[in-house]
């Protein structure tokens, strides 16, 4: 299936794509657009969008796209909830110890500049082992 979000993706639409993939859709395809044409692209590729705000998908208030979905294909998955804890807090700039850290880390690839496919495919792992440290303190607690 493909799915379509605002092109230069940053924390949020960086870990949807890496959730979307991981525990959704093994096979998404993955389009970016310009955020004023992603809808419209959407409709014109029949491809799913995220983390826009006219999308299901998308922020809604203080929750981020990671949480719709891993609401809307509910995720129980107690270390993708840490996960999207992190996710949240680095987005919206909360106060949790990872969120500075995971900031840190996706704005560097941001700015580098490189197409989002690329920068997808080098920070996959940087939420693979994320989501391991969020197993790990989840088993801990």
């Amino acid at each position: 299936m493909k799915w379509i979000t605002h092109e230069r993706i940053r924390v949020d639409r960086v870990s949807s794509a890496w959730l979307i993939k991981k525990f959704v859709d093994p096979e998404a395809e993955f389009l970016y657009a310009p955020g004023a044409q992603v809808m419209a692209r959407a409709q014109a590729e029949d491809a799913i969008p995220f983390h826009v705000p006219e999308a299901e998908l998308g922020q809604r208030a203080d929750r981020t796209g990671f949480d719709a979905i891993v609401s809307k294909y509910a995720l129980a998955d107690s270390a993708l909830q840490l996960l999207a804890d992190i996710v949240r807090a680095a987005d919206k700039k909360g106060d949790l110890p990872e969120a500075a850290g995971l900031m840190a880390i996706v704005h560097g690839f941001f700015l580098m500049h490189l197409p989002d496919a690329e920068v997808l495919g080098l920070e996959a792992p940087v939420f693979d082992a994320l989501y391991h440290y969020c197993k790990q303190r989840v088993q801990a607690s």
